[in-house]
């Protein structure tokens, strides 16, 4: 029997009086005639959008018609493209809308976690400061990895497959990661769970793409990356209300601790859970499943999307009228196909693996090809120069705040020269204060907190610590005799060139511990939050302005703009100042950000789009782990250099950017 969903002619439409049965006629058009009914634009003479569909599809098959060579995939593009068409948008692209903006929110709210938690674990875990720096790296580094093999892997095993699959590992080990008590555990668990949220990036866009039509596509992707901005915001929401809260947790004696901390990094997987669970029931895309000649669960997914969308409309009596979809058989799947006939389960397994690696390798290296390797060129320059730049800045617009901040905490600071105290009780806290050459005889530190306190060439004979909490304290040059310390934190590297003479440290407080009022600034969330919302502006222009404008204009204008942001920040010499620049910035970069994935989508054909997407990606987060690095460096040695690295980037990413083709009325490949 013939299979009624293939022809060698490529797809067919039912004709438009496709059989009904006598009752089949639904209620809404009961008692009318088609001569009827009369689209009320015509009156005006406004052309019925039936009938420019219809134009631009003769339109599309005159020019293939005239085109020489056109390949069996471009068919499939141009059937594709009509099939869409009359499925239209509506609530199955709004739902699909809703579950990959969270994948991709779970991705803004990664690049946020240790940022803002990074203050107490150190505190909790003892961090030094090259534990600190890694800490704040590996992130990045697990999303290189990631974007790599899952974008590679989503052209071969399916988009929905692989997205499914990386939330998951991003939803476990972000969850270890809250439970590890160690700061190796720590480490590895948001290793793999950075891995596993590389994915969401070159997987979301690949996907959603896929079920959009050619002049909805722009609009609504850029839509669709709103949702990272809204990752920011949740991020810091999220953070200020539960990381100051120190009791929300628990102890199990000495060995575990389960702070706030903890607790936010839990509360920062929801989005990715709720994305997994959204995904179950989302199909795979059709595009895939025809590139990969399964044609009958391509025709039973397209169906569904017409006729959801047409039903919301209030229309469910309009039929999907697609008879048969042709679409090409590849070498690659007949190849997987025979070797998974032969051998022991174990064999066959270790065959499709290594057909999987080699095809995915293929496949990058085809990005090299001739026809594709201007184009992957000029993007990995444009995703290089502008992930340099702003994730760069990022790190580097707080450090500079703080550092801006400790200079004038610093400036207030309070001078003790030639003090002596004898017989008297501290019992209250030190903060920002030098004692120089002071002399305390016979004195008692008890219950007190110190912070940023530094004694110099002092003398303690007779004294007593108890129960002391110190931050930033230090005991240089000075000479302790007779002097007890009792469960305090003032650890024998507190003292630096100093004398001890019959001094005795009895129960010391074991590991490290937080300093809230200190550790749990406000204005690191606040920065963040800004920065975050600022996105939303520019996020609604480019996305109105898409279609309207090009990608290649709203990319290339929007990084030359975002270089004379950062020209301006040699005017900067205040906290105020460099916010209200941060959030300018951000709020330009995020439109470039935009065209650079909508156009990504677009230079690629379905066979390549999540590899090419996935290794622009991972260069991306290269840039990203160089930028913070340097840029971090120079915090508090100089400004010019910062500033000259990321306005030189933008400006040669920006004249690049304007060589690109332009997309906006291209076909999906």
């Amino acid at each position: 029997m013939a299979d009624p969903y293939q022809n060698n002619e490529g797809y067919g439409y039912q004709g438009e009086s496709y059989p009904q049965e006598e009752d089949a006629a639904s209620d809404a058009t009961e008692g009318h005639d088609d001569e009827d009914q009369m689209y009320e634009g015509e009156y005006q003479g406004i052309p019925h959008p039936d009938e420019v569909k219809a134009a631009q599809r003769a339109a599309r098959a005159k020019a293939r018609q005239a085109q020489a060579g056109a390949t069996e995939l471009d068919e499939l593009a141009e059937q594709y493209e009509d099939i869409m068409e009359d499925c239209g948008h509506g609530r199955f692209q709004w739902t699909l809308f809703i579950v990959l903006g969270l994948a991709l929110m779970a991705d803004g709210v990664e690049c946020f976690v240790v940022g803002f938690v990074l203050p107490s674990a150190e505190k909790d875990m003892c961090l030094s400061n090259g534990e600190k720096g890694m800490l704040g790296l590996i992130v990045f580094l697990g999303m290189m990895v990631g974007a790599f093999i899952w974008g590679g892997m989503a052209d071969k095993l399916g988009r929905r497959k692989c997205l499914i699959w990386a939330l998951t590992i991003n939803c476990v080990f972000a969850f270890l990661s809250s439970f590890a008590q160690g700061y190796g555990f720590f480490l590895f668990f948001r290793l793999i769970s950075g891995i596993g949220i590389g994915g969401s990036v070159p997987i979301v866009y690949s996907y959603f793409s896929e079920f959009l039509q050619m002049d909805k596509r722009g609009e609504h992707l850029s839509w669709l990356c709103m949702f990272w901005m809204v990752g920011g915001i949740y991020a810091s929401f999220t953070a200020w209300g539960i990381i100051p809260h120190y009791g929300w947790g628990f102890s199990m004696g000495t060995e575990f601790q389960f702070h706030s901390w903890r607790v936010f990094v839990l509360v920062c997987a929801l989005p990715a859970i709720t994305s997994l669970v959204g995904l179950m029931f989302m199909p795979e895309s059709p595009r895939f499943l025809l590139e990969n000649a399964k044609h009958d669960e391509a025709w039973m997914i397209l169906k569904n999307v017409h006729d959801t969308n047409w039903r919301a409309k209030g229309q469910p009596e309009k039929v999907f009228q697609v008879t048969h979809i042709k679409a090409p058989k590849t070498q690659e799947d007949e190849f997987i196909e025979i070797q998974s006939a032969t051998g022991t389960a174990i064999q066959r397994w270790a065959v499709r693996t290594l057909t999987l690696c080699k095809l995915v390798l293929k496949n990058v290296a085809s990005l090299l090809g001739p026809e594709l390797r201007l184009s992957t060129l000029f993007m990995a320059i444009i995703w290089f120069t502008m992930a340099f730049s702003y994730y760069g800045l990022g790190v580097w617009f707080p450090d500079m705040i703080k550092y801006l901040q400790q200079e004038e905490y610093q400036s207030k600071v309070k001078v003790f020269h030639r003090e002596r105290v004898e017989r008297f009780h501290f019992n209250f806290s030190l903060e920002n204060q030098i004692h120089r050459e002071g002399e305390y005889i016979n004195d008692k530190f008890i219950n007190i907190q110190m912070k940023s306190v530094k004694f110099e060439d002092s003398l303690f004979e007779d004294c007593y610590f108890e129960d002391i909490e110190s931050t930033d304290t230090m005991f240089e040059n000075c000479t302790i005799r007779s002097t007890v310390f009792y469960n305090t934190d003032l650890y024998e590297e507190r003292f630096i060139d100093c004398r001890l003479e019959n001094t005795t440290f009895l129960h010391n407080k074991k590991g490290c511990h937080l300093d809230i009022d200190e550790e749990n600034d406000v204005l690191i969330y606040l920065v963040s939050f800004l920065g975050s919302l600022a996105v939303l502006p520019g996020n609604i222009i480019s996305a109105l302005f898409m279609e309207k404008i090009g990608r290649v204009k709203i990319i290339g204008l929007s990084m030359l703009i975002s270089a004379g942001c950062t020209f301006f920040l040699f005017l900067s010499f205040s906290q105020a100042a460099i916010i209200a620049w941060q959030c300018l910035f951000c709020g330009v970069s995020v439109a470039a950000w935009n065209g650079i994935e909508v156009i990504t989508v677009e230079l690629y054909p379905a066979s390549k789009r999540a590899t090419a997407f996935g290794v622009l990606n991972a260069l991306c987060k290269l840039a990203a782990i160089l930028g913070t690095s340097i840029f971090a460096s120079f915090v508090g040695v100089t400004k010019v250099i910062p500033i000259l690295l990321s306005c030189t980037a933008l400006v040669c990413g920006g004249l690049v950017a304007l060589k690109l083709p332009e997309t906006r009325e291209k076909i999906l490949q």
